[in-house]
């Protein structure tokens, strides 16, 4: 909990100027509110006394005193409002660019178990709530303290019994307040959690739309989003009654202080204890008393608004990366290529089954590998431990002769280039997307690229060429325009190492040469590893590994793998029957 709350103070630190003006503000602002009841006292009890010549003068030196204070006040409003929000925003700012930083350094293991709407939720909706509660929160608290301090020590002087009166509610206010505001944090985090869950939804339906319009399944979707909604309505209902209560209880026990206080100066009157002008002004004080309550009522909501906010932004940068650099870790440089793995186990997670088991595996610099195997046994989960998407539970992976753990993630996963089957590309034009291999890489290197990979051509035939926007995804091309774009892309980032993740499985057949041709021409010279789901693509490979559930089963080219009639065989067969 103390770190916690170290961490939620030290977003103030970069800022310490403006927040302590924007305090001094607040608390000159809240001072001239606690001054102008007494000079209306002031005139009313001494100055009106005095005569009409001498009042008259009085009053109009007093007129500008407060002409002066409103000026002041305005002044210190305005600070609050412009560079206060501004400070907000400044660590908004710094707590999105932290939280995403954070979430850049999360392996997969994170991802395999999180929705992207749910994430996204708390990056925009949690951290707009955080950075209020920054803003607003101290600053109502000490207008409040100043005013109900102020209030009451001038109260005092006024009149003791009827402050005790008063201030008799203070105390089962602050249970009362202390209670529900417990409640409402509660009610408030289930909030977030709802609507988390809707954006969730959204997301994935948004992105899943073709499909959901191929199987007319419109109104599943829409019956899915109504379910969530209407689940977060219920959390609603449930932190609004707190809500309800916490409000009306604070406007009851202020409604409460005006009954009291009129009876008790009733009384007071009766038999001389206090004087119509000291009432009066009890009265006006009375008004700046209740007016930070109503303050702190709307404090309540924001306070529990914010914390639960980052309670949940806390608890993301509370996970520890358990994919990182070490201490010692260097940069890679002049890679020639030679993999080696050694008794490479790995599961996902702990008490869950091997994925892979005793893996032993040499790989020459520039050797072309082909992994083969039924579905599930791990070929792309081997691929993934040489990048470090995840790490190996046991053994090791070397390469040059180096543990992979003692290099630096992004000068390692800068000398690997990897082509999937599922193509992800970015919203923009081709120029931008090829680009992302090597982003300060110039033009004439993105059109080279895209030569290599075959792609120059029909980029030339879009609308804009290289400037043609592609869509979300990439949607505005087809199968096999995508696949050229991506490997073009790793034309351009031109790394010693590839992986190729059943990178033509899913297109036609002409696509399928088109783009093998350009797999061929980009794994030249090149530690190569292919996973392949068509065997067709992978005849000519020199070395050829089977792999299963216990390991490598076979390995060798793929005439000697069809003499030996085994495993490999077999998938051959049922390809090509």
């Amino acid at each position: 909990m103390e770190s916690k709350f170290k961490k939620f103070i030290s977003y103030y630190r970069p800022y310490r100027g403006t927040f302590l003006a924007d305090l001094v503000c607040a608390f000159t602002a809240a001072g001239i509110s606690l001054a102008f009841p007494l000079i209306i006292r002031y005139i009313t009890k001494d100055v009106l006394g005095t005569g009409a010549a001498s009042a008259a003068g009085s009053i109009w030196q007093l007129a500008l005193v407060m002409i002066g204070m409103v000026i002041v006040e305005y002044l210190c409003n305005y600070y609050i409002t412009t560079c206060g929000h501004v400070m907000g925003a400044r660590m908004e700012y710094d707590l999105r660019n932290e939280i995403f930083n954070h979430l850049q350094k999360l392996s997969f293991n994170y991802y395999d178990n999180q929705k992207t709407g749910q994430i996204m939720s708390r990056i925009t909706n949690d951290l707009f709530d955080i950075t209020e509660l920054y803003h607003h929160g101290p600053e109502d608290l000490l207008i409040s303290l100043t005013k109900l301090i102020g209030s009451f020590c001038i109260l005092y002087q006024l009149n003791l019994w009827l402050t005790l009166v008063v201030f008799a509610f203070i105390p089962p206010m602050g249970l009362f307040a202390y209670y529900y505001n417990r409640q409402m944090r509660k009610a408030f985090r289930k909030n977030r959690e709802k609507i988390a869950e809707i954006n969730a939804g959204t997301e994935e339906s948004i992105s899943g739309v073709r499909v959901v319009k191929s199987f007319a399944n419109e109104d599943l979707e829409l019956e899915k989003f109504r379910e969530n909604n209407q689940r977060f309505v219920e959390t609603k209902k449930n932190s609004y009654r707190y809500m309800g209560r916490y409000n009306s209880g604070i406007n009851a026990f202020s409604s409460m202080i005006y009954v009291m206080l009129v009876v008790a100066a009733a009384l007071f009157i009766s038999h001389g204890r206090i004087n119509p002008v000291d009432l009066l002004t009890f009265l006006l004080y009375i008004n700046v008393f209740l007016e930070p309550i109503k303050k702190l009522i709307n404090f309540g909501e924001q306070f529990q608004n914010g914390i639960s906010g980052f309670d949940r932004f806390y608890e993301i940068l509370s996970i520890v990366p358990d994919i990182a650099d070490t201490k010692k870790a260097v940069t890679l440089t002049q890679v020639k290529g030679d993999i080696e793995f050694q008794n490479v186990s790995f599961r996902y997670r702990e008490n869950s089954t091997e994925v892979l088991s005793e893996i032993n595996l040499k790989v020459k610099a520039g050797e072309y590998i082909a992994l083969v195997g039924p579905s599930g046994v791990g070929k792309t989960t081997l691929c993934s431990l040489i990048p470090r998407f995840y790490e190996v539970s046991t053994g090791a992976i070397r390469l040059d002769g180096r543990d992979i753990r003692e290099l630096k993630l992004q000068s390692l996963r800068r000398n690997i280039g990897i082509v999937q089957q599922d193509v992800y590309l970015f919203a923009g034009s081709v120029l931008e997307n090829i680009r992302y291999g090597k982003p300060e890489a110039s033009v004439e290197e993105v059109i080279t690229a895209a030569k290599n990979a075959n792609a120059h051509d029909f980029i030339m035939s879009l609308p804009e060429g290289y400037e043609t926007d592609i869509g979300q995804r990439g949607v505005k091309l087809s199968g096999g325009q995508k696949q050229r774009l991506s490997i073009a892309r790793v034309f351009l980032k031109n790394p010693p190492v590839l992986i190729f993740d059943e990178a033509t499985s899913a297109l036609d057949n002409e696509s399928e040469k088109v783009v093998q041709d350009s797999l061929e021409a980009l794994a030249w010279g090149r530690t190569t590893f292919v996973i392949a789901h068509r065997l067709s693509t992978i005849r000519k490979a020199r070395r050829i590994l089977v792999l299963t559930a216990q390991g490598i089963a076979e390995e060798g080219d793929h005439q000697s793998l069809l003499d030996k009639d085994g495993l490999y065989a077999q998938l051959y067969k049922m390809q090509f029957k």
